[in-house]
């Protein structure tokens, strides 16, 4: 299943502070007008408990008549009392949290469903089983994980029966520790989709300030900081698919456009280092 090479990640339009639904709508069309076609989406994308579920429907909405994007989302991520985050990684709270989803997103199968993070009062191989379930049912196309270290991705692999599509953990300048993930997931043809790639809420406008090579490489190209971020992300492997977080139409057509920029190897190294 062939995706644009950047993504648009939708927990900013649904969490704390999240933007008028009418901006977030605007943002995921912007998104698609851009040429965008993976959009990655979790039932805990919420402002708290009360509204669990919140950017699944939202994505559902703003995509109704359209059609060719792939939407990812995951579970096993739950929100407690107060707005706080649990996890639950019990096959039936899996496979009840798909039927769930199913129904918010409005489809019959999900095209790919991602294990949220790791539960360590339940074995990976009882929680990764339940996606293996679900594929044989039908009830996803694709399965993925998401926070997991190599050792438990090749147990996820295994557990798949070698299906694993996808990866999602954190990458970007401020947070380069899941470089043996990337390398391991360009190895074995599995998509890496690197979460948070400028920073997060509320770190990605300070990208350039933060990190002056990435400006000095934007100015030299008469680009944003962000797109050279992507960019850089983006010749590290044909398996990485960067999903930025927005929840302006601005913003997620400003990192579509990264994927128009050429670095050089002087440039790639720079920023490497």
């Amino acid at each position: 299943m062939r995706v644009s090479a950047i993504g648009l990640g939708g927990m900013p339009m649904s969490g704390q502070g999240r933007p008028p639904r009418e901006r977030a709508v605007a943002t995921v069309r912007a998104a698609v007008e851009a040429g965008v076609t993976l959009i990655d989406t979790a039932d805990a994308y919420s402002a708290d408990e009360h509204d669990f579920g919140h950017n699944e429907t939202l994505i559902a909405d703003a995509l109704k008549g359209v059609d060719g994007v792939l939407v990812a989302t995951k579970g096993g991520h739950t929100r407690t009392a107060g707005g706080g985050w649990g996890l639950d990684g019990r096959p039936e709270y899996l496979k009840a949290a798909c039927e769930a989803s199913l129904r918010r997103l409005g489809v019959e199968a999900i095209d790919l469903y991602q294990f949220h993070r790791p539960d360590p009062e339940v074995p990976i191989a009882e929680s990764v089983g339940a996606l293996a379930d679900l594929l044989d049912a039908g009830k996803i196309r694709h399965a993925g994980v998401s926070n997991f270290d190599p050792a438990q991705i090749l147990e996820a692999d295994e557990v798949l029966g070698g299906r694993l599509a996808a990866v999602q953990n954190q990458f970007s300048p401020a947070y380069r520790s899941s470089e043996p993930e990337l390398e391991l997931c360009a190895e074995r043809g599995i998509a890496f989709l690197p979460w948070s790639p400028l920073g997060g809420i509320g770190a990605a406008g300070e990208l350039g300030s933060r990190f002056a090579v990435f400006a000095d490489v934007a100015r030299a190209h008469g680009v944003s900081p962000q797109q050279v971020c992507l960019a850089w992300l983006l010749a590290k492997s044909p398996a990485v698919v960067p999903i930025p977080g927005a929840s302006r139409p601005e913003s997620i057509r400003d990192s579509a456009a990264a994927v128009h920029l050429e670095l050089s190897d002087e440039e790639l190294k720079r920023l490497d280092g």
